[in-house]
């Protein structure tokens, strides 16, 4: 399906949230029209005054509440982002929400989409197995095969293009997962590879993957080096100065290292934060 060549660069974001709003922001700064969708009114305003042009839009069982049909209205690329939330609803139908969307997709001028994903598609193992693009995904785990499920809707569609990032596990101004683990205790997988990556390489692997038009494929999304999660929380809480975690020792631990070598073979992306 041909869109409107014609079409000035505007781009759709369906999740103004941690990664979407500073994602949105460098478009801006770049000189790019953004639209970008929140699901509360009280946020609006906010939007706008970024420069967003804002619009509401819930996902729900029942089909799409707001206005999506404004939203990708003269855009040609739309960002998904998402999040499953299957921990705190882990009997959601996250694929039946974004199948609503299609039909609003398919009828609009939009020609390319990158979907937000998760490398927790991908089981763990012991020993921990180096994922790839091309390693099976978990077919035991409820919300990874949502997951993929939902990613499928996209890349099998035709009408569009569609890029799929697995992210690893994010971090990024106050956001690190050693918060969450400070001062907890009998913690498993202590041996297990930590896979990270900083929300200044999300940002910049989205911004790449449109500049070199790169579509229909999918990236794994992890920084290096993998040290083991012990080590690692350990010494993240000892720099933030909270309390540290403790890890369980005397069991085996599972886990995965995740291969994102696929980003500088095709896009030549090198990672601008790695862990230490």
């Amino acid at each position: 399906m041909i869109k409107n060549p014609e079409l000035k660069q505007q781009i759709c974001i369906i999740g103004c949230g941690w990664l979407g709003l500073p994602l949105a922001k460098l478009f801006l700064k770049n000189g790019t029209q953004i639209k970008g969708s929140t699901t509360s009114e009280r946020k609006l305003a906010a939007l706008k005054s970024y420069g967003i042009i804002p619009f509401i839009l819930e996902l729900t069982s029942e089909g799409v509440s707001g206005n999506l049909e404004f939203g990708l209205s003269d855009c040609d690329t739309l960002i998904l982002n998402i999040p499953p939330g299957f921990r705190k609803n882990p009997n959601d139908d996250y694929v039946s929400k974004l199948k609503s969307m299609i039909p609003f997709v398919e009828a609009s001028t939009v020609k390319n989409i990158i979907f937000i994903s998760s490398t927790s598609v991908y089981d763990d193992g012991f020993p921990f197995p180096l994922i790839n693009e091309n390693n099976p995904t978990s077919t035991a785990s409820k919300s990874a095969l949502q997951l993929v499920a939902a990613e499928q809707l996209f890349l099998e569609n035709s009408n569009f293009n569609t890029t799929v990032i697995r992210f690893a596990g994010l971090f990024g101004k106050d956001r690190h997962p050693a918060k969450y683990l400070s001062g907890k205790s009998n913690l498993k997988n202590g041996k297990a590879p930590v896979n990270l990556i900083h929300l200044d390489d999300c940002i910049s692997i989205i911004e790449n993957i449109i500049e070199q038009n790169c579509w229909n494929t999918v990236f794994n999304a992890s920084t290096t080096p993998h040290p083991n999660k012990s080590t690692y929380y350990t010494a993240v809480c000892k720099r933030l100065h909270i309390p540290l975690p403790h890890f369980d020792t005397t069991s085996e631990s599972k886990g995965k290292i995740i291969d994102g070598s696929k980003l500088a073979r095709v896009l030549g992306y090198e990672f601008k934060v790695v862990l230490e």
